[in-house]
């Protein structure tokens, strides 16, 4: 491949290649004159460039480091890249540089054509991290129902006997303290109601247009904040519609978008709270360790301070809040929601920027 050849074979039409369009991984072929003759749908996407552009490319010009490539096809010829490959950096137009994993072996024996699988790192970190919150979710599911069922029948006790103490008692200051009783007991059985949720109603599964569930989020965080709060709208008009649970996820955007709220009381103050909607069309994504050719990707990003170092590991967990008056059930149940509409959910925080993603399968 240092070479070109005096007959360079044309690379195969695209066709030939047409169920690697299937894969979430980045293929490309590169022909025996060191020229790019295919490049899949999820290679696209990674080098962020379109596969008319790259055919006939030498595949030299996408690395940063042109030894790389050198040194790829010589680990191809010995065989002796193992599962891991070679961590590569690759340009990208109008785009910074992306770091991958690039996995390389011959087509034919005789030193041919090469194929180059590419699996970018933070992808793979992304995998990990989804993988983690699945069984975090599974394991907070469990937990939340047993702990709920375990308060309800005391707690039905409780205010009954309140009640019945309240009726044989004649000073009104005495039925205060009754009073506080039934009311408390209906505090914790509100919350109890909320922990199992997301278990108890069967899911109610229509056609749902991503920014309609936008729309109604906005329209309630504004009335519920009606001042130095700003909600921009950042709408891919070409989003289909999806299938699954409308007001689970209306329930999920909306505790994911309080909380953003929430936490820009400061900045409210001053007038310059300012939240982002972004929705976008995804293809070729991994969800739940699932391939899915097309995806809405719902992001809300806010300018607030940002998600405590000491919590970033434990923000879905149950009862853990960055607030003092918090509950701790919001982005528990925001994942829970997502989850059982077969999506994921995942975030980015530093201070003056926030962002949670929501990718739900489409068609």
């Amino acid at each position: 491949m240092s070479g070109a050849p005096a007959f360079a074979r044309p690379a195969l039409p695209t066709s030939d290649y047409a169920g690697l369009d299937l894969l979430a991984t980045g293929v490309l072929i590169v022909e025996d004159d060191g020229t790019i003759g295919f490049a899949n749908q999820a290679a696209e996407m990674l080098l962020g460039t379109s596969r008319r552009h790259l055919l006939g490319q030498p595949v030299q010009r996408l690395f940063t480091d042109e030894h790389q490539f050198e040194r790829l096809m010589q680990s191809a010829a010995a065989g002796d890249l193992g599962q891991q490959g070679h961590t590569v950096e690759l340009r990208r137009p109008l785009r910074e540089s992306v770091l991958v994993q690039v996995l390389a072996s011959l087509l034919e024996a005789d030193g041919g054509r090469l194929l180059l699988e590419m699996h970018e790192i933070e992808q793979q970190l992304r995998h990990s991290r989804e993988d983690r919150q699945l069984g975090l979710s599974e394991a907070n599911r469990l937990l939340l129902r047993n702990l709920a069922h375990e308060i309800r029948n005391p707690l039905g006790g409780i205010r009954g006997a309140a009640q019945l103490l309240e009726r044989e008692l004649a000073l009104a200051e005495q039925r205060e303290f009754t009073r506080v009783i039934i009311a408390e007991a209906d505090r914790l059985q509100a919350l109890v109601d909320r922990l199992l949720a997301p278990h108890r109603a069967p899911r109610v599964v229509t056609e749902y247009s991503v920014h309609e569930i936008c729309e109604r989020v906005r329209t309630v965080i504004l009335a519920e904040f009606p001042h130095g709060l700003e909600i921009q709208r950042d709408y891919d008009a070409s989003m289909p519609s999806g299938r699954g649970d409308k007001e689970q996820l209306i329930q999920a955007v909306l505790n994911i978008v309080r909380n953003a709220a929430q936490a820009l009381a400061d900045r409210m103050a001053d007038g310059d709270a300012q939240i982002v909607l972004r929705t976008r069309v995804a293809r070729h994504v991994t969800i739940a360790r699932r391939h899915v050719r097309l995806a809405a990707e719902l992001t809300v990003i806010d300018n607030g301070p940002g998600v405590a170092e000491e919590l970033k590991d434990r923000i879905f967990f149950p009862l853990v809040s960055g607030r003092d008056e918090g509950t701790g059930l919001g982005l528990t149940l925001a994942q829970a929601f997502v989850t059982a509409n077969d999506g994921s959910i995942e975030f980015d925080s530093k201070p003056g920027r926030t962002a949670f993603r929501i990718l739900l399968p489409l068609g």
